[in-house]
């Protein structure tokens, strides 16, 4: 097969393409003539796409691996208005092009070192020496994951560095929001940002190419819980005062705003209401951005799902 290097994105229905993707998931299926198939997912830097190969044998089957880049030869078919791969023939690409493997995740859109480097800019920022040392603490025990992990494994942010990259555009609207109210508290401020989501690291567990599941402690507690023992345990480590360390848990506890969404407590102090439309108009933001970036100008989007299934519109300007 010569490959072309199809992007996902640059699928068109009735081409016939040869292109290079992630393989992320497979189920081995039964026709209704009870033939075996496999159903197949692929990703690219740009998008995903369902693929079905037919007739395969077990042994070929259990031959794939996920995570790894195939070419694929293929088919683009329309299927109930969905593109689909209908495969010719795949294999694993060789090793050279594996080592390439980081470049066809779907990623943050900055360099994971320069976002780091402006998390820990803002984390000096800081004047207060208590909540300065703990939320340096914090981001220095999870600095090497910071590099890479996901902020959820779907919704807003779950790519290569999603975290991070929320993070930062969370502090850079936290900059401005000073701006316009000199009388708030910005280190209550910047450490609320910095701290909020910093127990995703442990909620989820992932790889080095951001694809993530939830941990156990995930499941049963959630990264406000956890949040609020990361916060309890270095700061009393660190001799932190209890009245930083209440306000420092306060903030994440609260940030999710309702009890449905996991919040024991509302906001009760300006910086905890702040930090909760902060955290609310970043993921709206990237909600936007991921559902209209595939969408032409003057066209609607696919329903989508975490804005309750609204159909977005470009707007054509």
């Amino acid at each position: 097969m010569r490959f072309d290097g199809t992007a996902i994105a640059d699928l068109k229905p009735g081409n016939v393409v040869n292109g290079i993707y992630i393989l992320r998931k497979k189920e081995l299926k039964e026709t209704s003539g009870k033939k075996l198939y496999a159903d197949l997912v692929f990703l690219d830097k740009m998008g995903e796409v369902n693929g079905k190969m037919w007739e395969v044998s077990e042994v070929f089957y259990q031959s794939l691996e996920l995570n790894k880049l195939y070419y694929v030869n293929a088919k683009v078919d329309n299927w109930k208005e969905l593109l689909q791969l209908n495969i010719n023939k795949m294999r694993l690409a060789d090793p050279e092009d594996q080592k390439e493997i980081g470049s066809f995740v779907p990623s943050a859109p900055l360099d994971p070192q320069e976002m780091l480097d402006e998390v820990f800019a803002y984390a000096n920022k800081i004047h207060h020496p208590e909540i300065k040392a703990l939320v340096l603490k914090l981001l220095k025990d999870k600095s090497e994951k910071l590099l890479y992990w996901p902020a959820a494994r779907s919704l807003h942010h779950s790519v290569r560095s999603g975290l991070l990259y929320h993070l930062v555009r969370m502090a850079r609207t936290a900059e401005m929001l000073k701006r316009v109210y000199s009388g708030l508290d910005s280190d209550l401020l910047y450490a609320g940002v910095l701290l909020h989501d910093i127990s995703k690291i442990g909620e989820l567990e992932a790889d080095e190419l951001g694809f993530s599941e939830y941990s156990k402690e995930g499941q049963l507690l959630g990264h406000l819980v956890m949040g609020v023992k990361e916060i309890e345990i270095a700061g009393r480590q660190l001799g932190i005062s209890d009245e930083v360390i209440l306000l420092l848990e306060h903030l994440v506890a609260s940030h999710h705003y309702e009890p449905e969404y996991g919040s024991p407590k509302k906001p009760l102090f300006l910086e905890a209401e702040l930090l909760h439309y902060i955290d609310l108009i970043d993921a709206r933001v990237y909600d936007y951005e991921e559902a209209l970036k595939n969408t032409d100008r003057g066209d609607f989007s696919e329903p989508v799902w975490s804005l309750e299934k609204r159909k977005l519109y470009k707007v054509n300007l």
